[in-house]
């Protein structure tokens, strides 16, 4: 929606969008996969018909758009058809497609303890460990503020999260500690004038805002390299790293479930099918050939023999 005459539909989508308290991200997505549209169109979308939105999700197809990516644009033209123009029959004509189906990439717990130890500096090394060792997402961890922090109960509260969600994670002794020694070097002076149960853990360059998570992955991606991590692990590799680890030692399913903040189980199962440690340890069945066959005992029900 690139052109002055479509703002006015522009502003009556993301006041569709407030209304329905759609995060700002989620509200990012669906104006850029409409703004493509439009520009695919080269006119405002409202005039679009089912052979414009056919055409434009074969137009994807064709340039290679990924299969998570089309999807995305596409949801977001559902918005904008479904919702604000209320035209439900083109809303009809857009598809989805299956995404496939992959295992998460999980580092091990050698490869984490080198990227922790090669941290640059104090603040890296409690934001990765954070990331780690609770769990928790990259916007989770960059919105941390004094008051979540809760040491008597031993716990970290994860306000409005995913889904507008709340969870609690737990605090260990040496997450702990790390949070006491950064607070000593932090930078008092930036947020001084505000409440100090409101202060950011980690505030940004601009007053008053956390710092974000492209500085986050940023300095992931040059520990990773500098504990020489060849595979490619994103910043999401660590929560994925946490879960896999406490399932290979033997943490309940719906425990873990929890601590994540999954709504279904199936979400956290899939870190079955990673947890090395467990799947290593399974017997083959081609080694219990190799083995002596046991001679199965006698009943003694059996009659003796005559």
């Amino acid at each position: 929606m690139g052109t002055a005459t479509v703002s006015p539909l522009r502003q009556r989508m993301i006041e569709d969008m407030n209304a329905r308290k759609l995060c700002a991200g989620t509200q990012r997505g669906h104006i850029q996969g409409c703004k493509r549209f439009a520009a695919f169109l080269k006119r405002s979308p409202d005039t679009a018909t089912a052979e414009d939105i056919r055409r434009f999700q074969l137009h994807l197809s064709e340039t290679g758009a990924s299969i998570c990516n089309r999807n995305r644009i596409m949801t977001g033209l559902r918005f904008l058809f479904r919702v604000t123009l209320r035209r439900l029959d083109l809303a009809a004509e857009i598809y989805h497609l299956r995404e496939p189906q992959k295992i998460p990439l999980v580092m091990s717990q050698d490869e984490t303890r080198r990227l922790l130890a090669v941290a640059s500096s104090l603040k890296v090394r409690v934001l990765l460990s954070l990331g780690y060792g609770c769990g928790l997402r990259a916007g989770e961890v960059v919105r941390l503020k004094v008051k979540h922090i809760d040491s008597a109960q031993k716990i970290i509260r994860i306000e409005q999260s995913k889904s507008r969600k709340d969870r609690n994670v737990m605090l260990s002794p040496e997450t702990l500690d790390l949070l006491r020694q950064w607070w000593k070097t932090r930078r008092p002076d930036l947020d001084s004038t505000t409440p100090m149960q409101e202060r950011w853990l980690f505030p940004g360059r601009r007053p008053g805002k956390p710092m974000t998570t492209r500085q986050l992955n940023r300095l992931f991606h040059e520990a990773a390299e500098a504990a020489g991590i060849r595979k490619g692990v994103t910043l999401h590799a660590l929560r994925h790293s946490f879960a896999t680890h406490l399932l290979e030692r033997g943490t309940d399913i719906r425990v873990i479930q929890a601590l994540l903040g999954h709504d279904k189980l199936d979400t956290t199962a899939r870190y079955t099918r990673v947890a090395t440690g467990m799947i290593a340890g399974i017997e083959s069945p081609l080694d219990l050939l190799s083995q002596p066959r046991k001679k199965p005992k006698k009943s003694r029900k059996d009659p003796p023999p005559a």
